[in-house]
């Protein structure tokens, strides 16, 4: 087995439109250069587009409250509001993922209603078409909420292993892993986002070396790596929960009986 990758991006992606069918037009564009075991790293936006998700919205504001399931966290600064919020996916992201970069004024551009449902369709079409095993990973941008900056994580994912459990292996040193289990679907979104860059409209990037991950049909998407709610330590913004805390405490004390 060979510790080594390669990741390039697709050439000849035209500008995509609703109806536009992805799979021949990625299909076209490899034009041969896929090999078995590749995994293709599809940006969302044009997913979206594909898929009829840019809408009219005079207001960004009003779109993202509608793709909004719960507020995490909201800051005002010198250049409007930010929202941190859990979208209908699972997702908790800035502005609900709703985009209105690259769009035509006064429409904004939302992410796909089920990324991995798109990346299942995705994946089988290009088995088909390419007779090849290979795997999909839908990508979007997200912020960290301890580190500055962004990068591209998995938001969809097909014929992919996303989560790499290695609990109960052994490390070089012979010790037992416990609670190692690499977001193996993050980083390939990631390595993809380094050659296809945001402004270079080349929205398809091919990881190759990692066939060892690549799956059946049947793999847990990227949903399986959202954490639960229950699981979830920062469920609020620090400002959220302290404010939850003081109508917590205030409820409880007007409720308690006067002793």
């Amino acid at each position: 087995m060979t510790n080594e990758i390669r990741v390039f991006a697709l050439p000849g992606i035209g500008e995509i439109r609703a109806g536009d069918d992805l799979v021949q037009v990625i299909h076209t564009a490899a034009d041969g250069l896929l090999m078995q075991g590749d995994i293709l790293v599809v940006t969302s936006k044009i997913v979206s587009k594909a898929e009829g998700r840019q809408i009219g919205a005079a207001d960004r504001e009003d779109a993202i409250t509608a793709e909004t399931v719960r507020l995490v966290a909201r800051r005002e600064h010198a250049h409007g509001v930010t929202r941190i919020v859990e979208n209908r996916n699972g997702l908790v992201l800035a502005a609900a993922g709703v985009d209105s970069s690259n769009t035509p004024e006064g429409t904004v551009l939302l992410l796909p209603i089920d990324p991995d449902a798109s990346a299942r369709s995705l994946c089988l079409g290009l088995r088909e078409a390419t007779g090849l095993t290979l795997g999909v990973v839908i990508s979007d941008t997200l912020g960290r909420p301890w580190r500055k900056g962004q990068t591209d994580v998995a938001i969809g994912a097909a014929g992919v292993r996303v989560l790499d459990d290695l609990r109960g292996t052994v490390d070089s040193e012979g010790r037992t892993l416990e609670a190692t289990i690499p977001a193996v679907g993050d980083e390939i979104a990631a390595a993809g986002d380094l050659v296809k860059m945001k402004a270079a409209n080349l929205p398809v990037a091919v990881v190759r070396g990692l066939g060892r991950l690549v799956r059946d049909l049947s793999e847990p998407g990227a949903r399986s790596i959202v954490r639960s709610a229950e699981d979830d330590m920062f469920h609020l913004g620090s400002d959220e929960a302290y404010a939850a805390g003081f109508a917590a405490g205030r409820a409880a004390a007007h409720s308690s009986p006067i002793r």
